[in-house]
């Protein structure tokens, strides 16, 4: 089978035409293919899509790296789109034959070459990430260009993952990483007001309460208010719910949704959601549309698929003979569907008339829990990413020569002391999802206690696996130089067992 992978470098160049075809055919390659391009001269930005097998697409986006770092300039550079680099965001994702683990190894092979030829500093986010912070992209673009040229050289927080302290003068810093499927949507409001499309903004995006799976900004477009937004699950949150809502929030302003658009590709079945929501087409499934039923029966692949098949790439990675995912992975995971479990029990008893007491703790527990479940989500990569940079650093150490001893210890000391972090983090999250679990015993229904006590049952293995991997990577650090870390972290673990979290096993059903 053949492996296609999905690359959406994104330049801090949206109104030179000039430039922005010499970054486009310096990335031309055998092997890969240009899906679609486009410039948008009011951000100052374009987003490039391109598709190719492994090697020959990490050869052609690190020419494009290059070439944007001949032609842009941070220094002179303006747009409305926040930006950190010349090449501001460069994502993989899997299209084909490959994993968002092998995306991951991609994004750390292209952050060293950028680093080695170009002098970039590099940072990883999404699935690549080594930090939990830096997961999500808006934490380490905060500030832009102009912030981070000073605060990378005496910020902790803000150092890069590969590479010296410092910017490059002209090209800022690059973000490299790997992520499920993203499309792009703008919606456009019939006003001048940018402070109406960033209050709307704040209200539809995950991160301060809104849908799960949206990041939003108000910006002004050409003259006009603009809600900018990145969907990073529509089966999360379809693109229909994101305009209605839009729509409704600036009907509140006395403020008309006029169009909406998408930058760069969408989905198929994206659009099929699309249509099914605004036709209300009753019992629609995908498998109604003539060409999905034709493509399935050619193929002589079923046109319905099964719960399994959704979770049978995990487990079958788990049973591989490879050392990730491996238990740090499968306890994010099992964070993740107690959490699932009780925003379902949640959500099926908000709104009922029985527990109506109860619906601003149902609402804020649902809300809750979407976000932790998130966060364990995201550590199911997280975790894998962090045991393969501790490999890459003892790797390197091993072949390190003697003036670099002591650089190639500290890389060794800051990759463990990740693969730590990122578990806690693990722990902390899951352990938040066992007392939502408890809390809603009362307040939802009694039928489905066993949910809950399953939920609650996977809560707890999530936390203990995800501290035994925290003890076994503080076990690897130098007992003597990293004895405050470690007194630190274990102070936190043994506050995470003295919540006293259990498992009811004799619940009357």
């Amino acid at each position: 089978m053949a492996v296609l992978i999905e690359c959406v470098p994104n330049f801090s160049e949206g109104r030179d035409k000039a430039r922005v075809d010499a970054i486009v055919n310096a990335m031309k390659r055998d092997g890969v293919y240009l899906l679609d391009f486009e410039m948008d001269a009011d951000h100052n930005r374009s987003v490039v899509t391109l598709v190719g097998e492994r090697e020959p697409l990490l050869l052609a986006v690190l020419a494009g790296i290059g070439k944007a770092t001949e032609l842009i300039d941070l220094n002179v550079q303006r747009g409305a789109h926040p930006r950190l680099g010349a090449t501001d965001v460069v994502p993989f994702i899997p299209i084909e034959g490959a994993s968002l683990e092998d995306c991951v190894q991609m994004a750390r092979e292209l952050g060293q070459k950028v680093w080695e030829q170009y002098q970039i500093p590099v940072y990883f986010y999404e699935a690549a990430a080594t930090r939990p912070e830096r997961v999500n992209l808006e934490n380490i673009r905060r500030g832009q260009f102009e912030v981070i040229r000073e605060e990378i050289t005496s910020v902790e927080s803000r150092r890069p993952d590969v590479g010296d302290p410092r910017c490059h003068p002209s090209a800022g810093a690059v973000v490299i990483g790997a992520r499920k499927f993203l499309v792009a949507y703008n919606v456009y409001l019939q006003t001048k007001d940018v402070g109406i499309a960033k209050k709307i903004a704040k209200a539809v995006r995950f991160s301060s309460g809104g849908f799960r799976a949206v990041k939003a900004m108000g910006v002004e477009v050409r003259g006009q208010a603009q809600v900018s937004m990145n969907l990073t699950d529509t089966d999360l949150t379809p693109i229909a719910r994101v305009f209605e809502f839009v729509k409704r929030e600036a009907a509140r302003y006395g403020v008309v949704a006029e169009s909406s658009e998408i930058v760069g590709l969408v989905p198929k079945r994206a659009i099929e959601d699309a249509a099914e929501w605004f036709l209300q087409v009753e019992n629609f499934d995908s498998s109604l549309i003539l060409e999905n039923r034709l493509a399935a029966v050619t193929s002589g692949k079923s046109a319905v698929g099964g719960l399994r098949a959704g979770v049978e790439p995990f487990l079958a990675q788990l049973a591989a003979p490879t050392a990730v995912p491996g238990g740090g992975s499968a306890s994010a995971a099992a964070g993740a569907m107690a959490a699932g479990l009780a925003a379902m029990v949640a959500g099926m008893s908000l709104g009922k008339k029985s527990y109506a007491q109860f619906e601003v703790e149902l609402s804020a527990a649902l809300a809750k829990l979407g976000e932790l479940g998130e966060q364990l989500k995201a550590s199911i990569d997280s975790d894998a990413a962090s045991y393969q940079a501790v490999v890459a650093a003892y790797r390197t150490q091993k072949s390190a020569p003697e003036e670099q001893a002591d650089a190639a210890r500290e890389s060794v000391a800051t990759a463990l002391r990740g693969a730590a972090a990122v578990p806690l983090h693990v722990a902390e999250c899951s352990a938040g999802v066992w007392t939502l679990v408890e809390g809603l015993r009362t307040k939802t229904s009694p039928k489905m206690a066993s949910d809950l006590t399953v939920a609650a049952s996977l809560a707890r293995a999530a936390l203990e696996g995800a501290l035994a991997n925290v003890e076994i990577n503080l076990d690897s650090l130098d007992k003597d130089a990293e004895a405050e870390f470690i007194a630190e972290t274990r102070a936190r673990v043994a506050e995470l067992w003295n919540l006293g979290i259990s498992v009811d096993t004799n619940c009357d059903f």
